[in-house]
């Protein structure tokens, strides 16, 4: 099976969110509705072949890489040992100019590859790039990489080890599509078989939210209107939106979506097959269809890792009073969503035996995400929502975020293994910041 099958995303995707804060040349071709990974030639980076670069860090540790010793490159590899050494990470990830001397090619190779993933110049990386790959992805990858470790050790000598599922929960906007891409490509790159999916592949189908729309005449909807319990700034249509169409809670086929994580648990075999769902944003003029089974990707056993992402995964219900003190003016929307996420533990959180959960300080940083998405798809020529319509399409989701974050952030996910969590703080720009 081709790499280029395995990884495939969404149809008619749109460039990974890296690109509003990276230079143009980090935006991955697209064609087809198949993602093009460029293979640009290693010739710039130092080889791994040579002599071997020994150095001196804080501690009397020795740093030894099979890189060349030339002294361009030497200084070249210093700084970037010493660079990566200041991350944001390291202290919340047990890692120490020591630990990082001792497996130095342990971040220098996945970076090699995120170079060529991102087709960035792999010798003049900008501030945002190096940051992005070495205080960022490559740590990340590098914890999610034990967490595999200590997966199959709780299998012993088991053959047919189940793969592990790690949960990537973060508001929209915040990159987690982005780093899950980037995951899944050092993953492969080191061996080791993958699937991706997001909660959105389970959204209703197009034909099952009008019946739903039938069967129920708004009724959610009229409740709310009757009440007045929503922002002030909302029209009828935003609200119509929240319950009725994809987005929060309810709007899933959560049968289809453990039928799917169950079947890929079982992907543990050299020859077995399945195909990955996918959605369709762009279908019936935006409001959106699962994607005909014949553009779904195809992974193949033994699987060892699913990437599971979305914007609400992990949320938990909360107490009535306790919602409706959350946003007064919401209330009654978040009584229906709080309603309808109380089966969705069992439908997807239970499945997760790992969890990174992306922390943001503001919810309301969303809406300037999402306009800087929306100008990096005009610019690449695609169409995109006016500032009016990111507002109306953001403002459809504050009230979970203002319901359920605390939560997230304070307790973890139902069930949660504390050894199992990783937390990452970002600031407005999506770049880690320190825990302390």
């Amino acid at each position: 099976m081709g790499l280029l099958t395995a990884i495939s995303h969404r149809p008619s995707p749109s460039p990974p969110p890296l690109a509003p804060f990276l230079s143009s040349q980090a935006i991955i071709t697209f064609k087809s509705s198949r993602l093009r990974f460029p293979q640009p030639s290693l010739s710039g980076f130092p080889s791994f072949i040579g002599g071997c670069l020994a150095l001196t860090v804080r501690g009397g540790t020795a740093l030894r890489s099979t890189l060349p010793a030339s002294p361009t490159l030497v200084s070249s590899f210093s700084d970037l040992f010493d660079f990566i050494c200041a991350g944001p990470l390291m202290k919340q990830l047990g890692f120490t100019a020591e630990t990082v001397a001792e497996s130095i090619d342990n971040w220098i190779t996945p970076g090699m590859h995120l170079c060529q993933l991102f087709r960035f110049d792999d010798l003049s990386l900008s501030p945002p790039e190096r940051a992005r790959i070495y205080h960022y992805y490559v740590p990340v990858f590098l914890w999610c990489q034990e967490q595999l470790k200590s997966h199959r050790l709780t299998f012993g000598d088991d053959v047919d080890v189940p793969p592990l599922v790690i949960g990537v929960s973060a508001p929209q906007g915040s990159g987690k599509t982005t780093l899950v891409f980037a995951l899944d490509y050092l993953f492969r790159k080191s061996g080791k078989r993958s699937a991706t999916l997001s909660i959105d592949d389970f959204y209703l189908t197009a034909e099952e939210q009008a019946k739903l729309r039938n069967q129920n005449p708004s009724n959610a909807l009229l409740e709310v209107l009757k009440k007045g319990r929503y922002p002030p700034y909302w029209t009828a249509y935003s609200i119509l939106r929240a319950i009725m169409f994809r987005g929060n809670a309810g709007s899933h086929d959560i049968q289809f979506s453990i039928d799917t994580l169950t079947s890929l648990k079982k992907l543990t075999k050299n020859g077995t097959k399945m195909k990955l769902p996918r959605y369709d944003k762009s279908a019936y003029g935006g409001r959106g269809d699962r994607a005909d089974p014949s553009t779904w990707p195809e992974v193949e056993g033994p699987l060892e890792v699913i990437l599971f992402e979305g914007w609400m995964l992990g949320f938990k219900p909360l107490p009535n009073d306790v919602v409706n003190a959350v946003d007064p003016q919401a209330s009654s929307l978040l009584q229906v969503v709080n309603e309808n996420l109380k089966a969705y533990y069992d439908a997807w959180d239970k499945f997760v035996e790992a969890w990174i959960i992306i922390k943001i300080k503001d919810p309301n940083c969303v809406y300037q995400w999402r306009l800087q998405a929306e100008v990096a798809m005009k610019e690449d020529g695609k169409s995109g929502m006016s500032d009016e319509e990111v507002f109306d399409f953001v403002s459809r989701y504050l009230p979970a975020y203002k319901a359920y974050l605390p939560t997230l952030y304070a307790q973890g996910p139902k069930g949660l293994d504390p050894d199992r969590l990783l937390v990452i703080e970002i600031d407005e720009e999506r770049n880690p910041i320190s825990a302390d």
